[in-house]
């Protein structure tokens, strides 16, 4: 972080105009727009503002000083970018392209509703937070012998304590899914692969970036972690392509 990019610095600042009249806009500090978009997107951190701009994918202004200074037309534009990486899993070259062609705020999904899938990040996670059978089965509307036919085929495991077993936020996630699979009769024998294909992709990713996410420097090990979630919306974008392929050889 620079010393221009504190997020204490979070107050709107009025944009100066090349002429120096009175300014057309006010604009956020990167602080600020971390507090206004952090609900929806709890991930967002001021490294990864500035990774996006090192991408190309933001510019904004600059004060005299060196302060990065965001529009709302800014502000709508990094809206656009989190809710694409989040809810259509694009990587970032993609999302480039699409923002290029025009895609606007208002063309992208909102938060997903109660019930519905939701996508789980590199960065964000809750250690911390862990549910019993019974309230995942209540908040995924899952068969409570589907959650034991995952454990017993390894695509979760959970975490036992005092005889009772307790799952993550992203194991949650993945009862919630796999319940919507279950009602085309898919069970957890057939998520075998699924789970090998996920193990053996982070393995080669891991590979990738090993050095920066071992690195003793945090700044370098948040890039990498950056990194390792764009590389996650690639191979993601790229294993849609390649079923989507193969689907269309067998549809009508």
């Amino acid at each position: 972080m620079t010393a221009t990019d504190q997020p204490q610095s979070g107050a709107s600042t009025p944009v100066q105009s090349a002429d120096g009249q009175r300014p057309r806009q006010k604009a956020a500090t990167i602080g600020a727009v971390c507090k206004a978009l952090e609900l929806e997107f709890p991930d967002i951190s001021i490294s990864k503002i500035r990774y996006l701009e090192d991408q190309k994918l933001l510019s904004p202004r600059r004060t005299q000083g060196g302060y990065r200074l965001y529009t709302q037309d800014d502000i709508s534009r990094l809206r656009t970018i989190l809710r694409l990486q989040r809810d259509e899993f694009l990587p970032l070259r993609v999302i480039r392209a699409e923002l290029n062609s025009g895609r606007r705020d208002s063309d992208v999904s909102h938060p997903v509703e109660k019930g519905k899938l939701r996508h789980a990040t590199v960065a964000t996670r809750d250690p911390g937070a862990l549910y019993a059978l019974e309230d995942v089965v209540q908040e995924t509307g899952a068969d409570p012998k589907l959650v034991n036919e995952l454990v017993e085929f390894g695509v979760i495991r959970g975490e036992l304590r005092e005889g009772r077993r307790f799952f993550d936020d992203t194991e949650r996630e993945i009862v919630r899914a796999v319940s919507e699979l279950a009602r085309y009769g898919v069970g957890g024998r057939n998520l075998r692969v699924f789970r090998t294909s996920a193990d053996r992709e982070a393995q080669l990713l891991q590979s990738i970036l090993a050095p920066a996410l071992r690195s003793r420097n945090p700044e370098r090990r948040r890039e990498a972690v950056e990194a390792l979630e764009n590389l996650a919306s690639v191979t993601t974008h790229l294993k849609h392509l390649l079923l989507i392929r193969d689907l269309r050889k067998i549809a009508p």
